[in-house]
């Protein structure tokens, strides 16, 4: 270890948190060294008599039963599975320059060299500990696959892993990737001490002791023992927690320390692009992979698509222009010898992570390309959301045709669905009997009159619209500080509202479960078996929709029918804003204020006055799913 002060501030924290180990181990054989004295007291006739000998029979009784209780928990908190990161292994034969890359730069910092590398959906690098016999086969020994020859001896690995967030590789440029992984290769150098390593090890094996003990399924005839061990290893982690928490800090600090004298200069600029990765990458899944997730696929070139949105922003936005330039120099995927397959199992990995897709494909979970995905994802899913509002409509008791005048009267029409949300609402209990006695427009025009809101001014609703794009998310926030604002006024909007979210859920309750991942073809657990697959998604993108947003959502998705069906729109892709409408080859921004007016203030006309500019039909009947 060297010589940085962050390094022996870590090794103090190790000694520190070994301490801690020794002094429980220390009250473990308290009873058993009392015990001792007094046996040795006895066979010397020092101690005899009635009183010692109880004194010898207790107190013998009780340290063989705390011995055995410490050999059963050091034996859970050795043997343990310690948690894993999901990830996707690269083998060296599958990136070779990649690997060179990272060998050249632990030379450079004069650390030792990592021992694999592996890939991770996410904006982030870091080492990762998989030395425990559960995280490969037991009895299999290989060597270093970045020491290489120099490695010399054949051993289990003790390297720790590199995990390289996969958006890096296809945003950044070679030299921006070295600078960003300088300071985690470094970090493989206070690694290697072997009291930190052993303080690592411990604090990992009572965080996986206290998992092993909550899981109630894994041990249900001794759930007293394993609530026991659970309360030593929560004991011992709250003791070392702050240590353990400051000997990472220290080695940290002494990583980046280290890596000041490779590419500083280089890091500051890539940096920045660290951070424009993460904000593509989070607008590309949770407006363009999660719909698609939803409707059962899952992008196949995720990773690429991270160049396509962060281009498209560099395209809007004029503080971003100069990040489009970098295009011209050489990304850091030419590292890999198949990028496109690595991007395919980083993306399948993605949906697991983040939606709980199954692990393979299957009839209701395939790939999709980009080029496909409007007519795949965005049209699919736009008709059968509409063709859900009509089944809800349906149930509600809600006439096809409240005007009979029209044609086909029993398709689904785009006016069905804008007379019931502004016909004026009945005093009956009953949502559908109003729904279903629910008078022409004709008819109740006057009363429209009367109950409708003023309707709003052209040219305040194009500034709405333009203003939407950029306050999606102060919109969520906005409606997360004011849950009344989550359920639409009307009570017959409320009631649809209602309705779509309860048949959405049992949607999704019917759906079949993903199936349990299987053992590799070598017989050896699969990557699956290493993390916790029933807790998936592990890392949700949303919190589940309002019935406000879904009834937005399914109106919007007939309304963008009714374009496609009745006016030659076409569905879309946008990088940044997910599935849109095109009409005449350019997106529809100015819908989602229409469409907002309609379901919280029951206002129709905005969006009447859009359909009627671009020649949008609501008569005609659409064709759903």
């Amino acid at each position: 270890m060297g010589s940085e002060v962050g390094a022996q501030a870590a090794r103090a924290r190790a000694l520190a948190v070994l301490r801690i180990r020794g002094r429980a181990l220390a009250v473990a054989l308290l009873p058993a060294a009392a015990a001792v004295i007094l046996v040795a007291g006895g066979t010397s006739d020092h101690l005899v008599g009635p009183g010692w000998d109880a004194a010898r029979a207790v107190v013998s009784a009780v340290a063989l039963v705390v011995l055995l209780a410490a050999g059963i928990i050091a034996l859970v908190v050795a043997r343990a599975r310690p948690a894993v990161s999901p990830t996707v292994p690269i083998a060296e034969d599958a990136a070779p320059d990649l690997y060179r890359l990272v060998r050249d730069l632990a030379e450079r910092l004069d650390v030792p060299a990592p021992s694999a590398i592996a890939l991770t959906p996410d904006c982030d690098s870091w080492l990762e500990d998989r030395t425990h016999p559960a995280h490969g086969p037991p009895a299999r020994e290989e060597r270093d696959e970045l020491a290489g020859a120099a490695g010399g001896r054949h051993r289990r690995t003790a390297a720790p892993v590199l995990v390289i967030g996969s958006p890096f590789l296809w945003w950044m440029r070679v030299g921006e990737l070295r600078a960003v992984l300088a300071p985690v290769v470094a970090g493989t150098g206070p690694s290697a001490h072997p009291d930190i390593a052993a303080a690592r090890r411990f604090v990992r094996g009572l965080d996986a002791a206290v998992a092993t003990a909550a899981d109630r399924g894994r041990c249900p005839a001794f759930r007293p023992a394993c609530a026991g061990i659970g309360w030593v290893a929560r004991l011992l982690l709250r003791s070392c927690r702050q240590h353990a928490a400051e000997m990472e800090r220290g080695v940290a600090a002494a990583a980046a320390e280290r890596a000041q004298a490779v590419d500083y200069g280089v890091r500051i600029v890539a940096q920045e692009q660290v951070g424009l990765a993460y904000a593509g990458w989070d607008r590309l899944l949770t407006r363009v992979a999660l719909p698609a997730w939803r409707m059962g696929r899952w992008p196949a070139r995720l990773d690429a698509g991270v160049v396509a949105a962060l281009t498209e922003l560099s395209r809007r936005d004029r503080l971003a222009e100069g990040f489009a330039s970098r295009l011209g120099e050489r990304p850091a995927c030419d590292l890999l010898e198949e990028p496109g397959t690595v991007d395919e199992a980083a993306s399948l990995l993605a949906a697991r992570l983040f939606h709980g897709g199954p692990a393979e494909c299957g009839p209701d979970w395939a790939p999709v390309d980009w080029s496909e995905y409007p007519e795949e994802v965005v049209d699919r899913k736009w008709r059968t959301d509409a063709a859900r509002l009509h089944r809800v409509l349906d149930a509600l008791g809600v006439r096809r045709a409240p005007d009979p005048t029209v044609h086909d009267p029993n398709g689904p029409t785009l006016t069905r669905v804008l007379d019931h949300l502004t016909a004026p609402d009945r005093d009956d209990p009953e949502p559908s009997d109003a729904g279903a006695t629910a008078a022409s427009p004709a008819a109740t025009s006057d009363a429209d009159t009367d109950a409708k809101p003023p309707s709003r001014d052209p040219a305040t609703l194009d500034a709405e619209a333009e203003a939407e794009v950029e306050a999606d998310t102060d919109a969520d926030t906005d409606a997360d500080l004011h849950p009344d604002e989550d359920t639409p006024r009307a009570p017959r909007t409320a009631a649809l509202a209602a309705r779509l979210s309860a048949e959405l859920a049992r949607e999704d309750a019917a759906a079949p479960p993903a199936p349990a991942p299987g053992a590799s073809p070598s017989g050896q657990a699969g990557p699956d078996a290493l993390w916790d697959v029933d807790a998936l998604p592990l890392f949700p993108l949303q919190p589940p929709r309002t019935e406000r947003e879904l009834l937005t959502d399914h109106v919007t998705a007939m309304v963008c029918c009714a374009a496609m069906d009745t006016a030659g729109a076409q569905p879309g892709l946008d990088w940044l804003d997910g599935p849109t409408l095109l009409v005449g080859g350019e997106r529809a921004t100015d819908l989602a204020p229409r469409v907002l007016s309609l379901v919280e203030d029951g206002d129709p006309d905005p969006l009447r006055a859009w359909l009627s500019d671009l020649g949008i039909r609501p008569e005609k009947p659409v064709r759903l799913v």
